[in-house]
């Protein structure tokens, strides 16, 4: 009988299956897959949760409550209680190691008991939760074996992998061993050849790049190493490798641009910007004129403008952004301008339209609430009859569109696009920005933050943009305070909130939840809204949450700017571009439960006018922890700060929103804590693509 054929070998030896090696049967591939390990390379870079230090075990006598170790003893007696007619169980196993006894329990897992036999001997790893009698529940096990692989296990600094059901730890790392061992000489340098000038006091190592070891060192580090520090030594270095790759990725995108695309000639001849300036009831900035010459400098260029444009909340984005679009107005090409919601989008064309209205420009807003094919009939501010303001020379078809996700569907269709404004970028993801920007021939892009990026996430992101900040704040803002308060103390905020209403000013009620919510104590807008009409009458409190149809939210926002309505019941809706210059007080309660970063852009909703403004932040706040981030919005107002803190406290993916932050899935890189490995990979991958 014919064997049947071997698969083909890849070409690239990591590549190779693990199904097709030896002692891997479907089961165990099973297993394998469902840790996403499918090849050999996948298993090689299956990272560690943590170690464990074998060469210095916890005698069980010298374990101590609360703090995590590991022991090891035989099993003297073992079994299973039960009670309540079985359907609570207990299992134990009682561990001496000849200075004293462990009690090792599994709750309500009687199946535990036919893992383990009496007389064998265990590794034990866990928190004592008592010391009399000495006590761990679930802890990690293994079993000790004297076969010929004990030295991978034992006496040595070992590695403790995540796991899936049926996966035993002592066979996972045995066979990453032998799969070490065999494919090592595969592990290449990605990079070789690439030469960086060493630091001071430091030798070039072999793949150029200094202070870090070469990649296959690093592998064997990752999982075996030497002494505890090889271990964050060995991810550096694969975290650099990961942060190369991804910066590789940006700046040739980069590069391929400059060398395809020609810039569109949109720097304008201020025939309209200067009549926009003059009417504006403010004085731009010199931060905002300093962005707005690097803006012209870029959309009168060789190449497309790819810009992103950054300031703290209330810095004066929207007024660059308008100054933006004048230019490629005066040039005679459209614009285009990008909202994450309805409301953001509605608020930008009735500022746009305000704007515009005197210098004769078409502005048209189009959301999935009013999309429509048919341009002369989308909802727009242009009015036929002729103007005193013809005279300013607007090219008949130069106009600017607002609009929601509707301006990236294909009923969108631009003609003559100069200009795209994306607000606030991490809404959308990098795919939907180049859908938009791909509706045009190469126009120019500026993209907008709705609060400062981390410099990380922005070498990380944004890494293929020029990056403008707004470092001042507008003169005449009246001053911002923030206050931090436990529930039993919002008797005392209500009539604070009741004393600025009698004056008339405005305030914003945030509530994280829409509903009530069975099992978790948040409090919900719309039982709140019930309950705050009586505490505030007879002042008229509004309703606002994502879940109203358009038309109502446009109603509600509309009785708000113009005080018909005097505090606004919300969620987080609310949190980008809502501009009402008369609210002077926010109450956001369970703050806890939103980022920094979050209440941050929240309560820059407030501050916008002349008066004196107040955020007072309510939380059940049960740790230190918890006390000491909430305080940061207390002691600090500068954005960027912020930011930097939410980054290292809740890192890329809630900072932004894992599903269009567009933030990669490292396995190594830390984009909270890696900065100096980011900006490194940035001058190596510079380094690489010229000599490429």
């Amino acid at each position: 009988m014919a064997r049947p054929s071997p698969e083909p070998t890849p070409a690239r030896p990591l590549d190779v299956p693990l199904k097709t090696r030896r002692g891997i049967g479907p089961e165990r591939a099973s297993q394998l897959a469902r840790l996403g390990i499918h090849t050999v390379g996948d298993l090689l870079l299956h990272r560690p949760r943590r170690y464990e230090d074998r060469r210095r075990l916890r005698a069980v006598a010298d374990l101590q409550l609360g703090k995590a170790a590991t022991a090891r003893g035989k099993i003297v007696a073992l079994g299973v209680k039960r009670w309540r007619g079985g359907s609570k169980s207990l299992f134990e196993f009682i561990l001496d190691d000849g200075t004293a006894r462990l009690h090792c329990r599994w709750w309500n897992l009687p199946f535990m008991e036919k893992y383990f036999r009496q007389g064998e001997e265990v590794l034990v790893y866990g928190k004592p939760n008592s010391l009399k009698p000495r006590t761990i529940d679930h802890p990690e096990t293994e079993i000790v074996k004297t076969d010929e692989e004990h030295f991978v296990h034992l006496n040595r600094i070992v590695p403790i992998y995540p796991l899936t059901e049926g996966l035993p730890q002592r066979w996972l790392r045995s066979f990453i061993w032998r799969t070490l061992e065999e494919y090592a000489p595969y592990i290449l340098e990605p990079w070789n050849g690439l030469v960086v000038p060493a630091s001071v006091g430091s030798r070039p190592l072999k793949g150029g790049i200094p202070d870090l070891p070469g990649r296959v060192d690093a592998v064997r580090m990752l999982h075996f190493p030497q002494e505890m520090s090889d271990a964050e030594i060995a991810r550096q270095r694969l975290a650099l490798d990961e942060f190369l790759e991804l910066q590789l990725a940006v700046q040739r995108r980069r590069k391929n641009l400059l060398a395809n695309a020609k810039g569109l000639p949109c720097a304008g001849d201020n025939h309209l910007i200067k009549p926009f300036l003059k009417e504006l009831r403010f004085t731009l900035t010199e931060a905002q004129t300093r962005v707005l010459r690097q803006i012209r400098r870029d959309m009168g260029g060789s190449h497309p403008m790819r810009r992103l444009l950054q300031g703290d909340v209330g810095s004066g984005k929207t007024a660059v952004a308008a100054c933006a679009a004048l230019m490629a107005l005066e040039s005679g090409f459209n614009v285009a301008l990008m909202a994450p919601t309805e409301i953001l989008a509605e608020q930008h064309f009735q500022a746009f339209s305000h704007w515009f209205r005197s210098l004769g420009i078409r502005v048209e807003l189009r959301t999935g609430n009013r999309e429509t094919s048919n341009v002369e009939h989308r909802t727009s501010n242009f009015e036929r009859s002729e103007s005193a303001n013809s005279a300013l020379r607007v090219p008949h078809s130069a106009f600017l569109t607002i609009g929601t996700h509707a301006l990236i569907e294909s009923g969108f269709t631009p003609d003559n696009l100069g200009l795209v404004i994306i607000d606030e970028q991490h809404r959308f993801g990098v795919a939907q920005r180049e859908k938009l920007v791909r509706k045009g021939r190469y126009p120019h892009l500026l993209v907008m933050t709705a609060t400062p990026i981390p410099r990380t996430l922005g070498l990380t992101l944004y890494g293929d943009l020029d990056i403008s900040v707004i470092d001042q704040l507008p003169a005449g803002r009246g001053r911002l305070k923030t206050f931090l308060r436990t529930a039993d103390k919002l008797p005392k905020v209500f009539d604070f909130i009741r004393g600025k209403l009698k004056e008339g000013r405005q305030a914003y009620l945030v509530y994280p939840r829409v509903e009530e919510s069975d099992g978790r104590d948040l409090k919900a807008v719309i039982t709140e809204w019930e309950k705050l009409q009586q505490e505030f009458a007879p002042s008229q409190i509004g309703l606002l949450h994502g879940r109203l149809i358009p038309e109502e939210k446009e109603r509600v926002m509309a009785d708000f700017r113009a005080n018909r309505v005097h505090a606004l019941v919300t969620t987080s809706l609310i949190e980008v571009g809502v501009d009402v210059p008369n609210a002077t007080v926010m109450l956001i309660e369970n703050a806890e439960r939103f980022g920094l970063a979050q209440l941050h852009q929240l309560r820059g909703r407030i501050g916008r006018g002349a008066h004196e403004s107040y955020c007072v932040l309510v939380a059940d706040i049960k740790t230190e922890e918890a006390r000491r981030r909430l305080k940061v919005l207390e002691e600090i107002t500068d954005g960027f700060r912020i930011a930097e803190e939410d980054l290292k406290l809740r890192g890329p993916g809630e900072l932004l929103g894992q599903q269009q932050s567009g933030v990669p899935a490292f396995r190594f890189g830390d984009l909270a804590s890696d900065r100096a490995l980011v900006e490194r990979a940035r001058a190596l991958a510079t380094a690489w693509l010229e000599k490429t």
